[in-house]
Parts: C-alpha cells; sequence; structure tokens
C-alpha cells in the first residue's frame, strides 16, 4: 500500500523531534549530575537520542524532497514545527525527575521500537533495528535507577512520588491516535500507538511497584505536542539554546 508522503514526513518528524528534544535536555545534565559515573551516562544517553534524531530527520529530510539536510530541519523550524510529545521538553527538574522522565519515554520507546522493526519501510525498519538496541540499556538503567531512588531513602522516595506525580499526565500522549498514526498502520510502516497501552502500562507497573511508588489513577493527558498545536512554553526557551549559532551564523560551517 502506497503511502502518502506528507504523512509519513509527520510520522519521521515526530519520531526525530522526540529524539532531538530529549537529547537535548538530557544534555544539559553534562557537567551538572551528582556524580561522575551519572555525568558520563547521561552524555552518552544523550549522543544515542542525537545520533537517533540524524537518522529520523536524516529520512524526513530525504521524503521531504527539498534538497535539505538533517541539520536543516533541526536547527532552522519554529517552535510550532515541531512534533516532539510534551514530556519529552519539559525541563530536568531535580536528577530524580530527569530519570523519571527517561525511564517512562524509555519504556514507550521500548515497545514502540520493538514493532517498528517489521515496518514495511525497508529505512524505518533499518532505523528501529539500530535504536533498539540503544533503547534497551536506556529503559534498563533508567529502571534500575528509578528502582534504586524510590526504595531507597525517604527523601528519596518522596522527590520520586513527586517527579511521577507531575510526569504522569504527560504520558498519555504518546498513545494518542490520529490520521497520521492510522495511515501508518494500514500500510504496516508503523503500529497505532493506542494500542501500545496494555503492554506499556504492564513494564511501567512492574518498574514502579518494585520502587515502591504509587501511580496516579487519573488518565488525563496534555497533549498538542506531535500535532504541533499546543507545545509548552518550555519548548521556545529550549530551542533559543539549540539554534542560535545557526539562526546567527546561517549557513556557516567548521
Amino acid at each position: 500500500m502506497a503511502v502518502d508522503k506528507n504523512l509519513l514526513l509527520e510520522f519521521l518528524l515526530r519520531q526525530g523531534d522526540n529524539a532531538l528534544i530529549l537529547g537535548h535536555r538530557v544534555s544539559e545534565w553534562c557537567g551538572h549530575a551528582p556524580v561522575l559515573e551519572e555525568d558520563i551516562a547521561l552524555a552518552n544517553t544523550a549522543l544515542d537520542l542525537i545520533g537517533q534524531t540524524q537518522m529520523w530527520l536524516g529520512y524526513a529530510a530525504e521524503v521531504q524532497g527539498e534538497g535539505k539536510t538533517a541539520d536543516d530541519l533541526a536547527f532552522l523550524r519554529d517552535a510550532w514545527d515541531f512534533r516532539n510529545v510534551l514530556l519529552t521538553e519539559l525541563p530536568n527538574g531535580d536528577f530524580g525527575q530527569t530519570l523519571m522522565r527517561q525511564f517512562l519515554f524509555d519504556a514507550f520507546q521500548s515497545v514502540y521500537l520493538a514493532r517498528l522493526l517489521g515496518s514495511t519501510d525497508e529505512t524505518v525498519a533499518a532505523i528501529a533495528a539500530k535504536a533498539s538496541k540503544e533503547v534497551a540499556y536506556h529503559v534498563e538503567r533508567s529502571a534500575d535507577t528509578v528502582v534504586g531512588l524510590g526504595d531507597g531513602t525517604e527523601e528519596s522516595h518522596a522527590r520520586m512520588q513527586a517527579a511521577l506525580d507531575y510526569l504522569w499526565p504527560y504520558v498519555g500522549e504518546m498513545f494518542e491516535s490520529d490520521a497520521v498514526d492510522t495511515a501508518m498502520a494500514e500500510a504496516g510502516v508503523a503500529p497505532d500507538p493506542a494500542t501500545l497501552r496494555d503492554e506499556y502500562d504492564a513494564l511501567v507497573t512492574r518498574v514502579l511497584t518494585e520502587a515502591t511508588l504509587t501511580i496516579p489513577e487519573s488518565r488525563f493527558a496534555h497533549k498538542g505536542g506531535r500535532t504541533g498545536q499546543s507545545h509548552t512554553e518550555h519548548l521556545g526557551h529550549l530551542l533559543t539554546t539549540m539554534q542560535w549559532l545557526q539562526r546567527a551564523y546561517p549557513g556557516n560551517t567548521w
């Protein structure tokens, strides 16, 4: 089944923007993590995410067919053109909040990329094959850290519960389904994310239970990021930092 070029582009931008924005967020910890080992681990996670961005946005630029590159899509779009979920653009907060955000996203990616391995789009399947190996490590590490902090001291437990309470309302957006998702599912390119919630919940519940944390009962979900309709105020500030060099000196290379 032929895939509409514009819908495929939208799908690819969602994948690339998630990795790009979260990768930038995680990179903000470089030199600021609580211990050296965590500083290195977070930097490596950010590098993995930026590497995934290069693949997703590189393919998006190819599909777009306007002679652009992954760099153009990363540095020359405005906030309303980005398609990342709101969860990825939220501020880091403390170390526990950063790792809780990472785990909630990693858990989704581990489930989603496993389905993309069987994509009818060979390039998508190849990207998923590489990214899934990295995400397998990411989700193991972030889950272990969530458990260690959640089931740690009274202070660490309280901070992790507060992080979960704050971030949980942003989880539901990852499972929102629209015309783009329907088209990708019908063409066999990607699964409808709405069908993955049960598998995700099972994984997350197992880890958070071990961490002695209570999952909020509400299924309310902030949304609008993956359609570009309603980003948080935080994305604009992030892009100002991330894009300023290319905006100030357009076209420069080194």
